[in-house]
């Protein structure tokens, strides 16, 4: 049956597919927590009481590597290479959207327009996140090896959606609301593309590895494909709607400590 648990309980069971996984999910979080550090660094002083909220965010998404890496350590794994076409944020860098690392990697001071975009794409990409995580949460979250992990990680998410949320609308309240709305829209677009794209890599491998049939990754394919059609025609609008959240300051105080480091 292909349903979502069995196909993540096969990748889990097994040393190989699980290893892909794990090293996949903990260099994105590593990669969100060092764009998030540079960004907070670097925040313009017209906006700078947001610098300790997006350290937060940072700091969380270190946790969440470690987190990942720690469950590889329990296995007697250790990460391996992530493949290029895996790489989720560097895909969407290329594609232009969010803040360019090289641009990140300077001592000059952002702009509003630059946290506007930060902003932008990090309620798309939480979105995803939060997403996922509720999956993962609504069929392992008892898992006696994955349990812990993945109910912090989700409530993290969950945390990180609402800040983009309250901050956003606040932008939008002080006359940036034309500006964030394309900005939105714009990175909407493109995440489906390349969620899309390293959805497809990723079964891919796994199935090289699992030794999954032809027909088998076929099948797996067109449903990747057919959810694309979906967000392509309406799903993305999900990811542009902007309500002020009910847990406000989500990230107003330090991150938690990770359980499996």
């Amino acid at each position: 049956m292909l349903s979502p648990r069995s196909l993540f309980q096969e990748i889990l069971d097994h040393d190989e597919s699980y290893r892909l996984f794990c090293s996949i999910a903990a260099g994105g979080e590593a990669q969100g927590g060092w764009e998030n550090g540079r960004i907070a660094a670097l925040v313009p002083e017209s906006l700078r009481g947001l610098a300790p909220r997006i350290a937060r965010h940072g700091a969380d998404e270190d946790k969440h590597g470690r987190i990942f890496r720690a469950l590889l350590r329990r296995r007697g794994l250790e990460p391996c290479e992530v493949p290029p076409d895996t790489d989720y944020t560097m895909l969407l860098e290329r594609q232009g959207i969010g803040l360019a690392h090289e641009r990140l990697r300077s001592d000059r001071p952002l702009t509003e327009q630059d946290i506007i975009v930060y902003l932008a794409h990090s309620r798309v990409t939480e979105q995803r996140a939060a997403e996922q995580m509720a999956l993962l949460v609504r069929h392992f979250g008892d898992h006696p090896e994955l349990g812990r992990a993945v109910r912090q990680i989700a409530r993290d998410e969950d945390g990180h959606l609402a800040y983009c949320h309250e901050e956003l609308l606040r932008l939008a309240a002080a006359g940036h609301g034309d500006t964030i709305r394309r900005t939105l829209r714009t990175c909407a677009l493109a995440e489906i593309r390349v969620h899309r794209d390293v959805s497809l890599a990723v079964m891919a491998r796994t199935g090289r590895i699992l030794g999954w049939s032809r027909s088998r990754a076929a099948l797996l394919a067109a449903g990747i494909h057919a959810v694309y059609a979906w967000e392509r025609l309406a799903g993305w609008r999900r990811m542009v709607t902007l309500r002020m959240p009910e847990r406000l300051d989500a990230l107003g105080g330090p991150a938690t400590a990770p359980e499996y480091a």
